[in-house]
């Protein structure tokens, strides 16, 4: 994989000289070419602080984890990890200490929100420290001090999730359904604004229900929300849940409140094993994937591409596409293998 990597590297210096900043000399990108190398002697040298977001072992942070541990194996480049909880003050802070460290790059979870990270962005920037940003994107600080972003185009993703609902379940106007999400936390409800503005739009009653950090890293803790949401709106058709956590707690929370599989419509973001569970045991019954793995995987290459030739940051929308009744048992096999 390795010469793999490097013939890409080899194919991309041949085709551009173009850099972003601080250009280096032609003649020395001509001897790489031209010998074929890996340079691995200038990467391992390159030190990375990588920001996985939530904790060791979680759903979703422990997808991403595994995309950047495969790029800084196949790279060769140290990079440090850092876990947060989802906890937006936490990775302001940690961000700070990971500044003063002075790495070469940060791959920074976006939760914060641009005002937040805005004078971080800055000192990073004045301190030479490349950045780049996955899961939740800070267009602002991108816009000023550079970076690229690695994750779904969230608006779009939420929106395109309810259409696709409405497609499949026979929603209609004056069906309600519960939408969670961090609602009132500014650049943390993106998403979940998206499918709720088209269920309203579509005349649907949506419920929107707030969720915490607390009701994430300890899922039980919602159960007591989603019963008393049905307790008060019986009639209620569907819910969406925000996060591949909780969204994969979903037997219990129906077993719990005795509902059959199928009675209530669940769809949500994201994979994993818990989640093709949920599939096959018929309570789950639409997700929107948005690849964690390539969130882990192509900020750590971007950052040493950036800090080896200069390039341009990368930026990719890593939303995939739908996990359905019908496809769920091909994403299996990958989700349970920690990579989907």
């Amino acid at each position: 994989m390795r010469k793999l990597f490097s013939l890409i590297i080899i194919l991309i210096i041949a085709s551009t000289f173009v850099f972003a900043e601080g250009q280096r000399e032609k003649e020395s990108v001509e001897e790489i070419v031209a010998s074929g190398a890996f340079p691995a002697d200038k990467i391992k040298d390159i030190n990375i602080r990588f920001f996985a977001g939530g904790e060791p072992g979680g759903a979703f942070a422990s997808i991403v984890y595994r995309g950047a541990q495969d790029a800084e194996k196949l790279l060769g480049c140290k990079v440090s990890y850092v876990f947060s909880g989802w906890d937006p003050e936490k990775m302001v802070a940690q961000l700070r200490d990971a500044i003063a460290a002075r790495p070469d790059g940060i791959a920074m979870m976006g939760h914060p929100g641009d005002d937040a990270i805005m004078p971080l962005a800055e000192k990073a920037a004045q301190e030479g420290i490349l950045m780049m940003y996955q899961n939740v994107d800070v267009p602002e600080v991108r816009k000023r001090f550079g970076g690229g972003y690695i994750g779904a185009n969230l608006y779009s993703q939420g929106a395109a999730l309810a259409e696709e609902a409405l497609k499949r379940f026979n929603l209609k106007k004056g069906d309600r359904v519960i939408v969670f999400g961090n609602w009132g936390m500014p650049g943390r409800y993106i998403r979940e604004q998206g499918s709720a503005d088209v269920f309203e739009k579509n005349g649907l009653v949506v419920d929107k229900q707030m969720i915490t950090v607390e009701q994430i890293n300890s899922p039980e803790l919602l159960l007591p929300v989603i019963s008393g949401a049905l307790l008060a709106h019986p009639e209620t058709k569907l819910i969406l849940y925000s996060n591949s956590t909780n969204f994969g707690t979903v037997p219990l929370y129906m077993e719990t409140i005795g509902k059959k599989p199928g009675e209530i419509i669940n769809i949500g973001f994201d994979t994993s094993p818990a989640i093709i569970d949920a599939f096959r045991k018929g309570y789950v019954q639409l997700a929107s994937d948005q690849q964690p793995y390539l969130q882990g995987f192509l900020p750590i290459v971007s950052l040493v591409l950036t800090k080896l030739y200069g390039f341009s940051p990368l930026s990719y929308d890593t939303g995939a596409g739908f996990v359905t009744e019908d496809n769920f048992e091909r994403i299996a096999p990958l989700a349970e293998a920690g990579i989907r």
